[in-house]
């Protein structure tokens, strides 16, 4: 009897899901059966192919018409140098046409073996996308660390906010309001999804639509899920996109540049070997010599004599015509702009696994493509920043900057962090559940791009108190230790009591804190016109609180659409 598996677990509830792969959700997967299971499935790893041998890729260089042509004029010049009597009195100097010709197309296969043993590493790139570790309900028991690679189909996983899922996964049970995850990185979508746990009614939908499961790779941006694992390592939809990528990696289909280089290869050998044998015929008279029958054209075969010496002679100057004519720093100089062009692109995050492929993206003229994660970054910035100048007037900020490092960009002209500012500030780092890390120097956001681009917002506002300011400005001088310190600042002054994730009915996200000093607060962001629909005051840059007078709602609702008509995502606080 086989292991146990489920197949199309979103269109099937919770309860069957569960029994056809055989696991009790309350107590998880026993010792023995893990060990059946893995058995049956292996571990949950994406399948890594043998490197390519280092002598087929030296081969593959050589793989290519002109070059040929180039290694068959050097082996006959070195023959020539090697049988020449002359020769041999020149020494190294006589062969150094040859040596020459040869030098360079080593070094042409040296920039291309090099390019393509990067390369190599492109397929092994999508197993950093997996989870290291994972919390596994098992014997009854959670354990908080177990690596993901040790998961089988069955296991139950609890995720949290941050945690990349490590195996495809039918969501059973959410153990908060809303659940949303992260899968630009494998369906483009910008917006975190919502995910749920009721079956999805088509079992040929696409990913998009199946919105009960959970997909490797992908990371959890906001609440508390548990799910059942259903497919694990190759059998994954990020493991279906690597077999992809290996099948096109095997489509050895040539680009336009070499089969144009194939083309001018065949016709310059062609010309050139006709052009050597003329050349060699039209000097026949001065290495062979014959009379002829009495009154005709006809050569005496008695009377033929050949100058072997001086018949080599002239065929030495038709090759050498001939190694003139072709264009040894051909290959080279192709090769080291497409290794440049490969360069240029490595520096954008592109994998070039052929270097050829860099001149086949100069002749594209269409490019069909989902944008986010694909065309973009899927990094999100807060460009413009308004707050109340006083009870009829708004005030505007330009902010600089499209990465989360905080350091990249400003807001321009803020002057003095007032109090109306500062309380933006506080609903950015409070009202929030995404945090920035720093690694190897960069910022990263973990979480809901949006959320992480409003606590890049903070640090680049700073806080009013000189203290709290002095401090802030000590935590940015280890990033990696304290890679958001003013967010940090404000989370001690206002501690969350209570969270109300995002809901698309109430279009926003509140958080209850509770301040040092004085009564607890409600810190609520989100859809501008929600928000607004639901306010009645507006605090003011002195901490003043004033009437929001339907002159003032005007004034907002006319930015709002400003900024709406830049496609700007608009939030109010």
């Amino acid at each position: 009897m086989g292991a146990p598996g489920c197949s199309a677990p979103w269109v099937k509830d919770t309860k069957t899901v569960t029994s056809e792969l055989e696991v009790n959700p309350a107590v998880g997967l026993a010792d023995a059966e893990v060990t059946k299971r893995r058995e049956a499935y292996g571990y949950n790893e994406l399948s890594k192919e043998p490197p390519t041998p280092l002598w087929k890729l030296i081969a593959e260089q050589f793989d290519d018409t002109l070059v040929k042509i180039l290694l068959a004029s050097a082996g006959v010049s070195f023959g020539l140098a090697f049988f020449d009597e002359e020769a041999k009195h020149e020494g190294l100097r006589a062969y150094v046409e040859p040596l020459v010709i040869l030098l360079i197309l080593i070094l042409n296969a040296t920039v291309g073996v090099w390019q393509e043993s990067r390369s190599e590493a492109a397929l092994d790139a999508l197993k950093e996308l997996q989870s290291e570790h994972a919390r596994v309900l098992r014997n009854g028991k959670m354990i908080s660390d177990l690596p993901s690679c040790e998961l089988v189909p069955g296991d139950i996983v609890e995720l949290h906010v941050g945690d990349r899922v490590p195996a495809d996964m039918r969501v059973l049970q959410l153990r908060t309001a809303t659940v949303r995850a992260e899968q630009a990185s494998l369906t483009g979508e910008s917006v975190a999804v919502m995910k749920c746990t009721e079956a999805v009614g088509d079992a040929n939908c696409e990913l998009q639509a199946k919105e009960n499961m959970l997909f490797s790779g992908t990371a959890i941006s906001n609440g508390i899920a548990v799910g059942v694992i259903t497919a694990i390592g190759m059998d994954t939809e990020i493991g279906k996109i690597q077999s992809q990528i290996k099948e096109a990696s095997e489509e050895e289909d040539d680009t336009p540049l070499k089969k144009k280089l194939d083309e001018f290869g065949e016709l310059l050998a062609k010309v050139i070997f006709w052009i050597c044998v003329l050349v060699w015929l039209i000097n026949y008279e001065n290495y062979l010599s014959f009379k002829t029958f009495p009154g005709t054209p006809i050569p005496d075969p008695s009377t033929i004599k050949v100058d072997v010496g001086r018949m080599i002679y002239y065929l030495k100057i038709a090759v050498a015509l001939a190694v003139a004519a072709i264009p040894e720093g051909l290959p080279a100089v192709i090769t080291t702009c497409l290794a440049l062009g490969t360069r240029t692109m490595a520096k954008k995050n592109a994998i070039v696994r052929k270097l050829p492929s860099v001149e086949t993206l100069g002749c594209t003229t269409v490019i069909c493509s989902d944008k986010t994660g694909t065309l973009t970054t899927n990094q999100m910035s807060v460009v413009q920043m308004c707050a109340a100048a006083d009870a009829t007037k708004l005030r505007t900020w330009a902010v600089t900057g499209h990465t989360y490092s905080p350091f990249e960009g400003a807001v321009t002209d803020l002057g003095a962090v007032d109090k109306a500012l500062t309380a933006i500030a506080e609903v950015c780092s409070v009202c929030n559940e995404a945090r920035l890390e720093v690694k190897a120097g960069v910022y990263r956001a973990v979480g809901a791009p949006t959320e992480a681009a409003l606590r890049v917002l903070v640090e680049k506002l700073g806080v009013a108190d000189a203290a709290g300011a002095k401090e802030v400005a000590a935590g940015r001088e280890d990033p990696e230790a304290n890679p958001e310190p003013a967010c940090a600042f404000y989370a001690s002054k206002l501690r969350s009591v209570s969270l109300l994730e995002f809901d698309r009915d109430r279009k926003s996200m509140s958080v209850l804190a509770r301040p040092e000093q004085g009564a607890n607060v409600l810190l609520v962001k989100g859809a501008a016109e929600c928000v607004l629909e639901r306010s009645t005051k507006v605090l003011l840059p002195d901490g003043s609180v004033a009437a929001l007078t339907p002159a003032m709602r005007r004034a907002i609702l006319g930015q709002v659409e400003a900024m709406a008509e830049k496609a700007l995502r608009c939030l109010a606080l």
